[in-house]
């Protein structure tokens, strides 16, 4: 058994747990310990205050996904003022090998070792998880997480990708108006625009303006715990709106990697999820055309785990890629 420490750093929490990993690499995490970034002036004071709660010295192996791009000379956390070098941060946090991640990255890696009973089946026939071909994995968040995983003979081999950056492709007469009402606010309407957290107010500001109705602005949680309660109609009609979409951009994502299967991921859909059994997303998801017996065909699951980024930052710790960070 190998023994790392997890981090999954975005820009409000920091959550630390020590992990052991299997020799195939499944981890198990031990107590999560979070903290409020904005408590704390650096990734490294924040990195003190978990190794001084924590009862016994830490490994000087660690795997830490961040909510940001990886493979810069310096990452730079949205909503924050914390500052990392990579090529510095081995020895600024101890370590002699450390792994660094992008966070839906690591949400992708715990996929692939998710026990099958957290893969839960949403739409689609209920057959075995892939040992080989492509796995989407997608989720709104902050913004909309996209990965692949190409599995070769039970080897998963995970492919970090910005495909929640392709414009976002309208389906009918309303999302064609959506999209002119965007393109008035960001030029470039990509799915994130509509397929996120945010994106449900987009919808629903969008939405008001082209119906003519008067709505009471929100902000975004508060926009989303009406529309999920039911307590305003219009916000119920901008996520079942959304639903629609998010069916459409995923099926999009499948047929472009292969569709073997698709995992969506991340605690707003789970959060969603009775919406989104009763929406119209595995309908927008089938619908592909000449694609849509092979899309019908596609297992849509849902990747269920209370601590998905810790467990998939732990899981992507490969001692054969993990190295000193002057090396990653």
């Amino acid at each position: 058994m190998t023994e790392i420490i997890a981090a999954d750093i975005g820009g409000t929490n920091a959550r630390f747990a020590r992990a052991t990993l299997t020799p195939q690499g499944v981890p198990t995490l031990g107590q999560v310990r979070k903290y409020k970034v904005a408590d704390y002036p650096s990734l490294q004071a924040c990195w003190a205050a978990f190794a001084d709660d924590e009862a016994e010295p830490l490994p000087r192996s660690a795997s830490i996904a961040f909510a940001t791009a990886i493979g810069r000379d310096v990452i730079k956390l949205t909503n924050s003022s914390w500052v990392i070098r990579p090529d510095r941060l081995d020895e600024e946090l101890g370590l002699d090998r450390m792994r660094l991640v992008n966070d839906f990255e690591a949400v992708a890696y715990a996929v692939a070792k998710l026990p099958t009973g957290n893969l839960e089946l949403l739409f689609g026939p209920d057959v075995p998880f892939p040992n080989r071909g492509s796995v989407t994995v997608l989720g709104p968040g902050t913004g909309l997480g996209v990965a692949l995983i190409s599995f070769e003979n039970g080897v998963a081999h995970v492919i970090a990708t910005e495909g929640g950056h392709m414009d976002f492709a309208p389906l009918d007469a309303m999302e064609s108006r959506i999209v002119d009402y965007l393109r008035d606010k960001f030029l470039r309407v990509s799915t994130e625009r509509i397929v996120s957290g945010p994106g449900l107010n987009n919808l629903y500001k969008a939405m008001a303006t082209i119906s003519h109705a008067r709505v009471e602005l929100m902000e975004d949680a508060e926009l989303w715990q009406s529309a999920l309660d039911g307590s305003n109609r219009f916000a119920r009609d901008a996520l079942d709106r959304f639903c629609l979409s998010y069916g459409s951009v995923a099926g999009d994502l499948a047929l472009a990697h292969g569709p073997g299967c698709v995992v969506l991921a991340g605690g707003l859909t789970q959060r969603m999820k009775s919406v989104l059994l009763k929406s119209g997303f595995h309908d927008r998801f089938k619908a592909k055309g000449r694609f849509q017996n092979l899309m019908a065909q596609t297992a849509v699951r849902l990747a269920v785990h209370d601590e998905i980024g810790l467990y998939g930052a732990a899981a992507a710790f490969l001692p054969a890629q993990a190295r000193t960070g002057k090396e990653n």
